[in-house]
């Protein structure tokens, strides 16, 4: 599913008035970042191209010696058909998201996703506040993963159980289908933990960062 169908105009607006309304009484800055797929996980193609091929050549052994009305007896042509069935194999993983995720491992999808949110805390300049108050709300869909990265202002008052709780909310959210309903809550959630903490606004505080979602 491409961005511009899971989300409407309505919906990216009401994220912007979250992050608004919940930067209107702190210092900090909250920069909600959305992608479709944080790797491309190319070895998972490999892997069921793999699969595919030696169960095609498993098929042609076992027809040989039980269903010889189906055996394949030409060199030639058995290797084209374990070919042929391995691109078969190649073409559904890259194509078919649900089949690809089959071939990935957890901990594969986990780096992936850390490695991806951490490029989009530099490429959004999430750190590029005065006094480092930035919190970015990562959410990746194929791999069903949200990463709450706070810069140092904040990580070093606020505790991480308080992140991890806001993740498990919204992945809860996102199971039920309420995927903006969850990402408001959250941002709300990210403005009352920092008036909690005494990041309250000051009256020279500017928007550093501007309200919209980013889409990667």
């Amino acid at each position: 599913m491409s961005f511009h169908n899971r989300f409407t105009t309505q919906d990216l607006e009401r994220i912007k008035a979250a992050v608004h309304q919940a930067e209107d009484k702190i210092s900090g800055e909250i920069v909600p970042v959305f992608v479709e797929k944080s790797g491309m996980y190319s070895i998972a193609n490999y892997r069921a191209a793999g699969m595919a091929a030696a169960l095609a050549f498993l098929l042609i052994v076992l027809a040989d010696r039980y269903f010889h009305a189906f055996a394949i007896y030409d060199p030639l042509l058995i290797f084209l058909t374990v070919v042929l069935v391995g691109l078969i194999g190649f073409l559904t993983s890259n194509y078919l998201l649900p089949i690809q995720k089959i071939f990935v491992g957890q901990q594969h999808l986990d780096r992936a996703t850390r490695q991806r949110a951490e490029a989009a805390f530099l490429r959004e300049e999430v750190f590029h506040t005065r006094h480092r108050t930035g919190i970015m709300i990562f959410i990746s869909f194929f791999e069903r993963e949200v990463i709450v990265m706070a810069d140092r202002g904040i990580s070093k008052v606020v505790e991480q159980k308080e992140w991890d709780k806001m993740v498990q909310g919204i992945i809860q959210n996102i199971r039920l289908g309420k995927v903006i309903e969850g990402i408001e809550a959250a941002i709300i959630r990210c403005g009352e933990i920092l008036l909690e903490k005494g990041f309250v606004k000051t009256p020279d505080d500017v928007n550093e960062l501007h309200d919209d979602l980013r889409v990667e």
